[in-house]
């Protein structure tokens, strides 16, 4: 075991790795995190339907909470007399705190953006506030959070342009402010996060301005993601951006919560991991498995009467207690019953990044990498083209489809799996109608989940939303 680096409230140590993907220890205030981890989000202070004595018998390391929202409700200075968000929560694990920073594209349409701060209209009073680098982080030394976020200019990450440029380098600016303005270093650690669009130049420059000052940042964010941009320049940007890190310390991809793309970001270097996506979804009925598409979406009809339960080898007390399908329709078709399945899908996210690092610590990580992706990709013909070239980059595999998939597959269409297939003229090739897409979506973009008969996959994003041609990148 070799200590890489330690601060007065963190130390990071990596016991194993395979090529890029590496499992460590996070120790922070409230005890070890360990990672590759996945991070729950409790927005305002509380997961929805779920208490954290069910999070600590879940094995949750650290969860997170949102600066903004807790800033108008109930208030810092609440937060603070309870004895912050741990005694608020009664959470005795750790906690992170992001900046207010993603509320400036998920408010898009109520923020100003100027080199002072960030001004808000308040979705609950109408009120104009301000945020400032300042004003940021005292909130979170109020909240008293284990690790908080500096706060940076977050644009949307299919913008293209001057602003990109302009964000980048006010972020550079805003963490010096961040940092000055930061009252507890010796119990919060305050992460920097890297921003500079899809531009890799702009992201190197980021990363090298924060080299400089690599001796008070104790880890590392990639921001400016999940909010639309094309699958295959997503997770080159997030290869890139942690190949320039340093090795020593936590790098933490904002905003993921897919399993795959969790899966590819650990084989090319990232440790830590959030999102919505596993609770929210829940609510909508759909239940996160090991299964072709990696969703059972529970709300539909064709569930009725199925007597197994969501996944067999997920040992909850949903699954393992034998609750069926059938039983999570009749609950997920009905108000409030997604409780449940919030339980189930925060369990598959624990259980996922346990099997990462047992896989790391076992030197089986291809292995298990592959026989994942088979799973959610059992067909050769529903592999998308990003997730060959990030394993081929990762070195888990040259070329997934000439190795683990046969040319000559029998295409089967199960009704229970596949709702419609679409052939486009001439060609021959079907694509999948899974979930998982060719652009990031874990952000505050809604999408359909289906192709259906006459769409394109890409239709999803219409080009004036994506800043126009599709982007190329090299890896550097």
């Amino acid at each position: 075991m070799e200590k890489e680096a330690a601060t007065p409230a963190l130390r990071f140590e990596t016991h194993e790795t395979w090529n890029y993907a590496r499992r460590s220890t996070l120790t922070l205030p409230h005890g070890p995190c360990r990672t590759p981890m996945f991070m729950p989000v409790g927005t305002q202070g509380a997961m929805k339907g779920i208490t954290s004595a069910q999070m600590v018998e879940l094995d949750v390391d650290l969860m997170l909470s949102n600066t903004y929202w807790m800033n108008f409700r109930p208030g810092p200075d609440v937060v603070k007399e309870l004895g912050g968000l741990h005694g608020l929560m009664s959470w005795p694990k750790n906690i992170l705190t992001d900046s207010g920073g993603f509320q400036m594209v998920s408010l898009l349409d109520l923020s100003t953006v100027t080199e002072e701060g960030v001004t808000f209209k308040s979705p609950v009073n109408g009120e104009m506030t301000l945020l400032t680098p300042e004003e940021s982080i005292s909130i979170q030394n109020r909240l008293g959070a284990d690790i908080i976020m500096a706060l940076d200019d977050v644009i949307p990450s299919v913008t293209t342009g001057p602003r990109v440029l302009e964000a980048q380098e006010r972020t550079i600016r805003w963490l010096d402010r961040c940092y000055a303005a930061h009252s507890r270093p010796h119990d919060q650690n305050l992460f920097a996060i890297v921003q500079g669009g899809l531009d890799l130049d702009l992201r190197r420059k980021c990363v090298d301005a924060f080299l400089q000052r690599d001796d008070h940042i104790p880890g590392y964010a990639i921001g400016g993601l999940s909010g639309g941009e094309e699958k295959d320049i997503f997770w080159r940007v997030v290869a890139n951006t942690c190949a320039m890190l340093p090795p020593g310390k936590p790098r933490y991809v904002m905003g993921v919560g897919y399993p795959v793309d969790i899966v590819v970001c650990v084989a090319v270097g990232a440790d830590m991991f959030d999102c919505v996506y596993p609770c929210r979804t829940a609510r909508f009925g759909t239940a996160l498995a090991d299964v072709p598409g990696g969703v059972v979406q529970l709300r539909s009809d064709k569930f009725t009467n199925d007597q197994t339960v969501i996944d067999k080898n997920c040992k909850c007390f949903i699954c393992k207690g034998g609750m069926t399908r059938s039983r999570l329709h009749q609950v997920a078709c009905q108000e409030g019953g997604g409780e449940l399945i919030t339980y189930h899908n925060i369990a598959y996210m624990m259980n996922l990044t346990a099997r990462l690092r047992a896989a790391i610590t076992n030197g089986t990580f291809p292995q298990f990498v592959i026989s994942f992706m088979k799973t959610i990709f059992p067909r050769r013909v529903d592999v998308p083209d990003w997730i060959c070239n990030a394993l081929a980059y990762a070195k888990i595999s040259s070329n997934l489809l000439e190795e683990h998939y046969p040319a000559n597959e029998q295409l089967v269409i199960d009704d229970s799996v596949f709702m419609t297939m679409v052939k486009e003229a001439g060609s021959g090739h079907i694509k999948s109608p899974y979930h998982v897409k060719d652009r990031n979506i874990h952000g505050f973009q809604k999408m359909r989940n289906v192709v259906k008969e006459g769409e394109e996959e890409g239709e999803e994003v219409p080009k004036e939303k994506t800043g126009g041609k599709k982007a190329k990148m090299e890896m550097e």
